[in-house]
């Protein structure tokens, strides 16, 4: 599989404080990658750099085969690349058509084929489609938060914290979605605190420790490490 996103010795700074520390990993075309790690890791801060809100202080950033470390966030848009942000935001103002429409607002073409989709995706988005967003559930925010990133057509979405405030059972279904993204053929980069349903989602996937990549390898394997289990998974060694 081709590499559709190289990330080599990143690192991000605020002021004096190094947020990410020269890592390194990539994301081939067609897979799920996740980066796990406890609260202040470091891995919002390398998400938002691939995208462009933080400007990393070292390192590159390759998209496709192109360097992108520098780009603004909208030409890294346009190149395949959309964040589905920590904490949805969605536009609590607007329909959820009309922020499906936004998702897309780079585009030129047709959209109706994708809002289509997205519908297919999440029927219950479909049923509330003239409905304010800010009355929607959090589960449903989060459903129209990921369509809305998918209306770009990315080449590679990347979520932060999908799952964070969502009730065990809607947590479950955000999940059955990033799979079902995935297996019709979106590449997905996942931040995600719920590690056990992370791991088991990813194809591979890093550990995160204080800005630096401390573990690597497939899914089902960090999920099975004594050490991840003792760490992120609630399940003490030898357990």
């Amino acid at each position: 599989m081709n590499n559709i996103l190289e990330v080599k010795n990143l690192s991000v700074a605020y002021g004096g404080i190094k947020a990410v520390k020269g890592i390194t990993f990539e994301v081939a075309e067609g897979e799920i990658v996740t980066l796990i790690g406890a609260n202040g890791a470091g891995k919002s801060s390398t998400l938002r750099s691939i995208v462009g809100l933080v400007k990393p202080s070292e390192g590159s950033v390759i998209l496709k085969g192109k360097e992108i470390a520098q780009k603004s966030p909208e030409e890294i848009v346009r190149g395949g690349i959309t964040l589905v942000p920590e904490g949805r935001r969605v536009f609590a103002d607007l329909t959820v058509l009309e922020n499906l429409r936004l998702g897309a607002y780079l585009r030129k073409d047709d959209i109706q084929a994708d809002i289509d989709w997205c519908y297919d995706l999440f029927p219950r988005l479909k049923e509330r489609s003239w409905q304010l967003a800010g009355t929607l559930s959090g589960g449903e925010q989060q459903m129209l938060a990921i369509a809305r990133a998918l209306m770009s057509r990315p080449d590679l979405i990347m979520m932060d914290e999908p799952s964070l405030g969502l009730a065990p059972i809607v947590v479950k279904g955000v999940f059955d979605i990033i799979r079902e993204i995935n297996r019709q053929g979106k590449t997905i980069l996942l931040v995600e605190q719920n590690a056990n349903m992370a791991l088991h989602a990813a194809h591979r996937a890093y550990v995160m420790e204080t800005g630096r990549i401390t573990m690597a390898g497939t899914g089902l394997e960090l999920a099975e490490n004594e050490e991840v289990k003792a760490a992120y998974l609630g399940k003490a060694k030898n357990s």
